[in-house]
C-alpha cells in the first residue's frame, strides 16, 4: 500500500496540480486510514482488494468519535480520490467508497470585517518603516484583490502589473487568473516596493525580516499584532480578509459570477455562502430599521 500512496502523491503533484498543502493533507489523511487496517487487519500489508464499504464504514464510525464533520468529510473525500485512482491505474476492480455518504455539514458562514473594521486595518498604527509598509501592502492586497494567503505568499515582484492596476495569481490545481487591484492597494505596493529600492522581477513580493520570502504562517501572525495596533478585538484570518473583499463587493451591487472569478471559485456554488452573509446583513439591519420589526 506504501508503494502505491507514493505513486498516488507523485499523481495528485504531476497531474492533479495539487498544492503541497493539500497533497500533504491527502497523504496524511491516508496514513491515518493505514494504522486503522493494520489495528483492525493485524498486518501493515494489507490487500487493498479486501477492503469494502463495511470496512469502511466501520472506519468512518471510528472517526466520529474523535473527528469533527467537516474532518470527517475531508478524509473520506481523500480516500474517494485514492480508490478511485487505484481503479483508473488497474490496481483494483472497483471503488469500495461508492455509496458511501458524506457526513451532513452544519452551514457555515465565514467570519468578516464590517467596511469601519476594515478601514481602521488598513489605516491604524502604521509608522515609516519597511515592515510597517510591507504589512499595509499585505492587507491592502489581501482586502482589494480577495487573495488566498498562499496565492499572496507566493508572488514575486513581476506578478504584479502597476501600470494596469493587475495581479498574476497562481491559485488552487495552478491555475491562472488575473485580479485588479485597488487604488489603495497600489498605494501601498508602491511605497514598500520604493523602500526596498524597486526589486527585480523575479524577487518574492513580500520578504520577512531576514529577507527570505514570507510564509503563510508569518502572515497570519503579523495579521493579529496588526488588528491589535488598530484596536480591532476579533479573531480573524487572512482568510477572513478574502471573506470581507467578496461579501463586501456583493452588498455594493456585484454579480455573483463576477466574484466567483475575482475569487477562482471553480464552482458557483462555494460562491454562493456570501449571498447568505449579505441576508443575514439586510435582515441585521431590518430588524432594526424598519418600524414594524423594531423589538420593544
Amino acid at each position: 500500500m506504501q508503494a502505491l500512496i507514493e505513486k498516488f502523491s507523485r499523481y495528485l503533484s504531476d497531474e492533479r496540480n495539487l498544492s503541497p498543502h493539500t497533497r500533504s493533507a491527502y497523504l496524511r489523511d491516508l496514513g491515518e486510514f493505514q494504522a486503522f487496517l493494520k489495528r483492525h487487519c493485524g498486518s501493515e500489508q494489507v490487500a487493498l482488494a479486501r477492503v469494502d464499504s463495511l470496512l469502511l464504514r466501520r472506519y468512518l464510525a471510528e472517526l466520529h468519535k474523535r473527528n469533527q464533520r467537516t474532518s470527517i468529510a475531508r478524509k473520506l473525500s481523500a480516500l474517494r480520490t485514492f480508490f478511485r485512482y487505484l481503479v483508473r491505474e488497474g490496481s483494483l476492480a472497483s471503488n469500495p467508497t461508492e455509496g458511501l455518504s458524506t457526513p451532513k455539514l452544519s452551514r457555515y458562514l465565514p467570519k468578516t470585517l464590517s467596511v469601519d473594521e476594515a478601514a481602521a486595518l488598513m489605516e491604524r498604527g502604521y509608522g515609516k518603516s519597511l515592515l510597517d509598509l510591507r504589512d499595509r501592502a499585505i492587507v491592502e492586497l489581501f482586502y482589494s484583490s480577495g487573495l488566498r494567503v498562499s496565492e499572496l505568499t507566493g508572488l514575486d515582484v513581476g506578478s504584479l502589473d502597476l501600470r494596469e492596476n493587475l495581479v498574476r495569481v497562481l491559485g488552487k490545481g495552478r491555475k491562472e487568473r488575473i485580479v485588479p487591484v485597488g487604488r489603495k492597494a497600489r498605494e501601498a505596493l508602491l511605497a514598500y516596493l520604493e523602500a526596498r529600492g524597486l526589486p527585480g522581477a523575479e524577487d518574492p513580493l513580500f520578504l520577512n525580516a531576514r529577507g527570505g520570502r514570507l510564509t503563510p504562517r508569518s502572515v497570519q501572525r503579523n495579521l493579529k499584532a496588526r488588528l491589535i495596533k488598530a484596536g480591532l478585538i476579533k479573531d480573524i484570518s487572512p482568510h477572513a480578509l478574502r471573506h470581507s473583499f467578496a461579501t463586501h463587493l456583493l452588498d455594493g451591487g456585484a454579480d455573483l459570477r463576477a466574484i466567483q472569478e475575482l475569487l477562482g471559485h471553480a464552482s458557483l456554488s462555494t460562491t454562493q455562502k456570501y449571498t447568505q452573509v449579505s441576508v443575514d446583513h439586510l435582515m441585521s439591519v431590518y430588524d432594526k430599521a424598519h418600524p414594524r420589526s423594531k423589538k420593544k
